[in-house]
């Protein structure tokens, strides 16, 4: 592995950044994050700023970065995956609308439509993709699916040229706002369980299909019940081949895991805090200079770094045409244990100050602290528990037997 970027990366790492200092509003990143009521895949600002996020990646959307890895033929720039990675980084960092760490179509459904789907199905959905056309949601996960998606109970049954669509998903992030679903279902009832489901595309706005918002302990409107009542789907909605549907599912969580670090972001609140207690006495003393406090933080800049090599060593191994299965569980065990590691040290750090919301003018840090360790709660359950993350590490990567 490299462990600096080369002329051309450095070289965009420096527009990248430049790009979004001059497009971005000088105070975006300094608003809180919440989950408005009309945007589908990913928390914004607030719903004033709905527009200026549009038009803010409308531009990303002309300059090619949306889909930056992507064939120029598809949309992209051709770029590798490190400065794709790159442009995940800094996106984060910045606290910016359109990067793929925020999108379930440019970072998830479309990498695996160039990878499965058939010509027909590359033109038919990737344009929109690349052009920010469509927003997408997930439906993997089921009440009695979770971690274990080889336990999908919505089934879909052929019927003439369409298939037909029966069962419920759950924790369906975003799907209220979405165009569509990147949905796995049971195609064969009486195949063994990892053998017989498959992908498609559904449309949200399908006869049958209703939701019910589920709020998160932020009180956001975030996830969803999504049920499917004799929905029916074109068959060339169908992607990657009837019942091989979990195979592919082992890529699209690889790309989902990648997705969900936004590393970038973990340096800013980190810079952020660090502002914080050089700026701040406790019992008289800077809190700079108290051990315990200047310990815990090297602690969790320990850890970005460990996060910003995996993150830099998965895209490597993407570039060279390595399978970075066990990388990326060990990236997203990392970076999902960081957000929870660093929201329980920024709590103590600011004491009592650190449970005000937004609501208080005495809020340290915009709130972010304590939205942050709310937030965390969840962040080592989605795209598969902290425990599947180390099964997989352990068995896959060391090679050690099944317990």
């Amino acid at each position: 592995m490299d462990f600096k970027f080369n002329a051309k990366e450095q070289a965009f790492y420096e527009e990248l950044d430049e790009f979004l200092t001059s497009e971005l509003p000088a105070d975006w990143g300094n608003k809180p994050v919440r989950w408005p009521h009309d945007y589908a895949e990913s928390p914004m600002k607030s719903e004033e700023d709905y527009e200026v996020a549009k038009s803010f990646i409308k531009k990303v959307v002309d300059k090619g970065w949306f889909t930056i890895s992507w064939p120029k033929e598809y949309g992209g720039q051709g770029y590798t995956n490190i400065e794709q990675a790159i442009y995940d980084e800094r996106m984060s960092y910045h606290r910016a609308p359109g990067g793929s760490s925020g999108s379930i179509a440019a970072g998830i459904v479309g990498p695996m439509l160039l990878r499965i789907g058939t010509l027909e199905q590359q033109k038919q959905w990737i344009p929109k993709i690349a052009n920010a056309e469509m927003t997408m949601w997930l439906g993997y996960s089921e009440p009695n699916a979770g971690s274990d998606l080889g336990a999908v109970r919505t089934s879909a049954v052929e019927d003439g040229d369409h298939y037909v669509l029966n069962g419920q998903k759950c924790w369906s992030s975003g799907a209220h706002k979405a165009d569509y679903s990147w949905m796995i279902v049971r195609t064969d009832p009486e195949a063994r369980k990892h053998q017989g489901v498959s992908f498609f595309i559904v449309d949200n706005k399908a006869p049958g299909i209703t939701m019910k918002p589920v709020y998160n302990i932020l009180g956001d409107h975030s996830f969803n019940e999504v049920f499917m009542d004799d929905v029916r789907i074109p068959k060339e909605n169908l992607i990657g081949g009837k019942n091989k549907g979990f195979y592919h599912l082992m890529k699209a969580l690889d790309f989902e895991r990648i997705t969900l670090v936004g590393i970038g972001g973990f340096k800013r609140m980190f810079e952020e805090l660090l502002d914080y207690v050089k700026s701040h006495d406790r019992n008289g003393e800077p809190m700079a200079k108290i051990p315990s406090v200047r310990a815990k933080l090297a602690e969790i800049a320990t850890k970005i770094e460990v996060g910003y090599l995996l993150l830099w060593r998965t895209a490597e191994m993407l570039d060279r045409d390595q399978d970075p299965n066990v990388e990326s569980s060990a990236l997203k065990v990392v970076s999902t244990e960081l957000a929870r590691d660093m929201a329980e040290v920024a709590m103590e750090i600011l004491g009592p100050y650190g449970q005000l919301t937004e609501e208080s003018e005495w809020s340290p840090i915009r709130a972010m602290v304590s939205r942050g360790f709310l937030e965390s709660i969840s962040a080592t359950i989605g795209a598969g528990t902290s425990e599947i993350q180390r099964n997989i590490i352990a068995q896959r990567g060391l090679g050690l037997p099944r317990v």
